[in-house]
């Protein structure tokens, strides 16, 4: 599971690290007037010095209420300076944070704290009463923006003295790569979250396997808005920031996160697929609402001449003559003011995970200018285990191994992965992590997949989601729902039923923003999403979105029948994870009577029937 005996990553001075705690100081040392943090706007903005002065004040405050090696330290914060400072403190002791979904409840809270046994939780104000209704042995709250009854401020702790005779540069140098750096928890979908154990060589692996892939530096530019609770933003922004020197702008709310690009202007940007829906549903939605046709008619001949360039490189052909002039014309008089309109005008890398995207939208932006990559990966492999590369753009796989990754697949088509980014095991669950990770070290992901000639695998589905009809025909639901979202940027959410059915149906559920604008072009700008629902107009769109879906999915792949859930569905909900997965099983039974219309027999005025 640890991979070889030692993992260093070189840093751009030539200095090996191991640890995070390594990197930090190697990057403070090198780059101490650089901003290493900073917010939208540049209120806030902390240099590396300020940032390495400020990690030492915590370490001290935290060692003094008696936080040493191996303790777990909980984390409820927003994405803000603080998050970075508390977390990296942490970690210079030789403890272990790790973070908690916003949207958790005190249930949750209580048994993510059970299983971490932390004594210790940092959060702020907002999120207070979910803490203190959780039952837990926590025995400090410390509190970042402003003061509590019964909590610590975060400007106290800084103040708080050290035990005696205790030594920052020696705790930190005492961290070993073998060393937990945090846990993240599993969002849940099939049962209690699972405390995966990630080490400091687990992440380092990863950033030097990435750093054959992303060349990003001092300075390059990240937005942090996704959970750190997530292991792409602890990898691609946290763990990045401190080993890679990649400045870091943090949004504290995730639906900001359009509104913020333009002013930060990133050099790397990961987005989870929404993200990129969404931004495509903007750029099409301004489209629209252009008053003068001849800049939508031109707006519409340039995204057309950057459709037919990217079609040209997906297939392995050239453009021609004629089609490089019109895209060079459309890049110069179009495209390129796009991607400064959006804030992707400096991209070097984009990248794409946590779910599947419809190729659609790779294929948009590629036309765009901005080759999107598709990474695939999972906590426990630490975030990335593949990656397309704009040399391998393979649209409709997730590409070839990273380096130190091998992968290959059971006899019943589920992706195996081996390598140094594997994780340590699930806390607590010996059990679990034996029936995950074999003897070999082989870690069975519960994916269903394929592996080309060439290497690059292509995901079908998560093993247990699988579609197996009444005439025993398997279907990914992924693949289904895709359909139906790239078809309109109306469809928020879509969910394929069909297990042990005639056919396949879905529940649909409208985007908001999406909703918004529709409700607007309607003349009813207040009306809320039930109200939409039900409009003719919107369901006559849905219904024409579902059938072009439709002709892309095989016959016995076609949704016949559909109802529009009059209500949205959030992230971290009954419905969606906090990353936005489908809880499955909870909305087969929170909706099983809107599931049974589907295949009643007398007509439901809810159930739109395609066939």
């Amino acid at each position: 599971m640890s991979g070889a005996a030692s993992i260093t990553f070189p840093h751009e001075t030539g200095v090996q690290v191991s640890t995070l705690p390594e990197g930090f100081q190697e990057t403070v040392r090198v780059r101490p007037t650089a901003v290493a943090l900073r917010t939208v706007g540049g209120i806030q903005q902390i240099t590396w010095a300020e940032y390495a002065r400020r990690v030492e004040a915590i370490a001290r405050g935290l060692a003094g209420i008696g936080v040493g090696r191996g303790d777990t330290v909980g984390i409820m914060l927003t994405n803000r300076p603080e998050f970075h400072l508390v977390d990296t403190a942490v970690l210079h002791l030789g403890a272990v944070p790790f973070s908690i979904y916003n949207t958790s409840s005190p249930q949750q809270i209580e048994y993510l704290f059970g299983n971490a046994e932390n004594r210790v939780v940092v959060t702020e104000q907002v999120f207070l009463p979910a803490v203190r209704a959780a039952d837990s042995a926590v025995e400090t709250t410390i509190v970042v923006d402003g003061a509590a009854s019964g909590a610590t401020t975060l400007a106290e702790l800084e103040k708080t003295s050290a035990p005696d005779g205790f030594d920052f540069e020696a705790s930190w140098r005492a961290v070993e790569p073998d060393d937990l750096a945090t846990l993240i928890y599993t969002s849940g979908t099939t049962g209690p979250p699972k405390g995966v154990e990630i080490t400091h060589r687990n992440i380092i692996a990863q950033l030097a396997a990435l750093a054959e892939h992303v060349d990003v530096g001092f300075d390059d530019r990240i937005v942090s808005y996704l959970p750190a609770a997530h292991i792409a933003d602890r990898v691609s922004s946290h763990a990045a920031n401190m080993v890679r020197g990649v400045q870091v702008t943090t949004v504290p709310d995730p639906r900001e996160i359009a509104a913020a690009l333009p002013e930060v202007r990133p050099t790397f940007f990961f987005g989870v697929p929404r993200v990129w829906q969404k931004i495509r549903a903007g750029i099409e939605a301004k489209m629209s609402e252009e008053s003068s046709p001849i800049k939508k008619n031109l707006a519409a001949w340039a995204l057309d001449a950057g459709a037919r360039s990217a079609a040209a490189h997906l297939e392995g052909r050239g453009t021609g003559p004629l089609g490089g002039v019109q895209h060079g014309l459309a890049d110069k008089l179009v495209l390129h003011k796009v991607r400064a309109a959006i804030g992707m005008d400096q991209l070097t890398f984009a990248g794409s995970g946590a779910a599947a995207i419809p190729p659609e939208v790779l294929t948009f932006f590629l036309g765009l200018g901005i080759p999107v990559l598709e990474v695939w990966g999972m906590s426990e492999t630490t975030g990335v285990s593949t990656m397309t590369t704009a040399e391998n753009l393979k649209i409709g796989t997730v590409g070839k191994p990273v380096a130190g990754v091998e992968t290959k697949l059971a006899d019943d088509g589920e992706l195996l992965i081996r390598g140094p980014v594997v994780m340590k095991g699930y806390r607590k669950q010996p059990d679990k992590t034996a029936e995950t990770i074999d003897a070999d070290g082989w870690l069975a992901t519960g994916d269903i997949a394929t592996i080309d000639d060439a290497g690059n695998v292509t995901i079908v589905d998560r093993k247990k989601e699988l579609i197996i009809s009444e005439a025993g025909k398997n279907m990914s639901p992924t693949n289904i729902e895709n359909a139906m979202k790239a078809a309109s940027s109306l469809i928020g959410q879509a969910v394929a039923i069909g297990d042990g059915r005639p056919y396949v149906s879905a529940l649909v559920v409208l985007d908001p923003d999406a909703a918004a604008a529709r409700a607007k072009a309607l003349n009813i700008p207040d009306a809320d999403i039930v109200q939409l629902s039900s409009r003719q107009e919107v369901v006559d769109e849905v219904s024409t979105a579902i059938r072009t879906g439709n002709q892309t999915l095989s016959r016995v792949e076609q949704i016949k029948r559909f109802t529009i859930v009059p209500t949205a569905w959030d992230p971290g909900g009954d419905e969606l994870t906090p990353t936005m997965k489908l809880r499955r099983a909870p909305i087969s039974t929170k909706y099983a009577t809107e599931i049974v219309a589907l295949y009643g027999d007398d007509s439901s005025p809810a159930v739109v029937d395609l066939r």
